[in-house]
């Protein structure tokens, strides 16, 4: 969805001309391109729209998919959730090929519209175009490249045009329609998961579906314009051959495995010789009170709204940092007893809610959730007898 690098992958840019007219031949079509799993962002696939006039000698893709490293403070502003992305103006063969090199499929829907209404299309693009307008407030799920495909039907025609979304049978929450993309990158599954809260896990209205490219072109195909379908052909410019992925033995599942298990054996060392390996244990809950902090400040410091409400702080614990703390003491005190006593009770509880939680929480997790549980039981234990 996010086209990072088009601005350097796609050498011919057009300027707009909010004055000039199309001519009777001009055609304008949604164009929706296919996921690639090389790429976390490109994951989702994506849409634009293209104006064609043949007569005027311009074929014109306008994407909504682009963002400026250039701008002022821009990691800055990233990473406090203010996203800027904007419409870049390409050459629609160069925008088509792009997509069709990485072997992601290509479908155009030409829209019905007269004369009158394509231009008032085209001058609303070419208006976005326009430097002072060409930035908008980016937002992952309502606010994308691919809704914006939407907005623009939307806001030209207003009550004009209906999105029936009634062939949509699933009833689905955002977190769901995401992992759907994501079958094949179950690390970039994990990141989503753990950094963003309870808003993923709305319930999507069909009108939401169309963050997604696909249901942008699905959705077209049940949208009216004055009670006449708006979509007048649908043509598969290029289908894809399907991804072969190969299989990977860094899955999360065979990593976190592996680390229970090693966790385990540690564990039982360090019960058989009555002695904790604290350099191991200020390492674990150092990094999840760090990790903790992080989803906090995204949660409190941001303004990315999705990571709100974010269950993952039930595990991933701030005050873990104290607790790392305290084991670094050459002594067990009590606090460090009661303060792990308490990890117990929250880390056995959240195991046991876990397919309950208001938040779908990603089921990878388990084993690192499991070691946390066993660490605090075997810090408990050997304080409370060196006490």
């Amino acid at each position: 969805m996010k086209k990072v690098l088009f601005a350097l992958l796609l050498s011919l840019s057009i300027a707009g001309n909010s004055q000039t007219i199309l001519s009777s031949q001009a055609e304008i079509s949604v164009i929706t391109c296919g996921p690639f799993q090389g790429e976390l962002y490109s994951a989702f696939g994506h849409s634009a729209i293209r104006v064609n006039d043949p007569v005027l000698g311009f074929d014109i893709a306008y994407n909504y998919g682009v963002f400026d490293f250039n701008q002022p403070n821009f990691y800055l502003n990233f990473t406090r959730g203010f996203l800027y992305y904007k419409l870049g103006v390409y050459s629609y063969p160069d925008f088509r090929d792009y997509y069709i090199s990485y072997n992601r499929y290509v479908h155009e829907q030409i829209v019905n519209l007269d004369s009158v209404q394509k231009q008032k299309i085209f001058s609303y693009l070419e208006n976005n175009a326009q430097p002072l307008n060409q930035t908008y407030r980016y937002d992952y799920f309502y606010n994308n490249c691919s809704s914006k495909v939407r907005d623009v039907f939307a806001e030209v025609f207003k009550d004009q045009i209906k999105f029936d979304g009634s062939f949509i049978k699933t009833d689905l929450t955002i977190r769901d329609l995401t992992h759907a993309y994501l079958t094949q990158q179950p690390w970039g599954e994990l990141g989503i998961d753990i950094c963003l809260g309870l808003p993923m896990d709305k319930k999507a209205t069909p009108y939401d579906y169309m963050f997604l490219p696909d249901y942008v072109e699905a959705s077209f195909n049940h949208t009216t314009l004055n009670r006449q379908p708006i979509v007048k052909k649908n043509i598969p410019v290029y289908e894809s051959s399907p991804e072969q992925i190969p299989f990977h033995w860094y899955h999360p599942w065979i990593i976190f495995g592996i680390a229970f298990f090693l966790v385990s054996l540690l564990t039982y060392h360090d019960w058989r010789r009555k002695k904790l390996t604290k350099w191991f244990d200020v390492t674990l809950f150092g990094v999840l009170g760090l990790l903790g902090l992080l989803l906090l400040l995204l949660w409190v410091a941001t303004d990315h709204k999705a990571a709100a409400s974010n269950f993952n702080l039930l595990w991933a614990f701030p005050i873990h940092l104290f607790g790392a703390i305290g084991l670094m003491k050459n002594k067990s005190n009590k606090w460090v007893i009661n303060y792990f006593t308490f990890v117990i009770i929250l880390t056995s509880t959240t195991l046991l809610m876990w397919t309950l939680l208001p938040q779908q929480m990603n089921n990878y997790l388990l084993p690192v959730v499991g070691v946390i549980l066993m660490r605090a039981f075997i810090i408990k234990m050997l304080s409370k007898n060196n006490l």
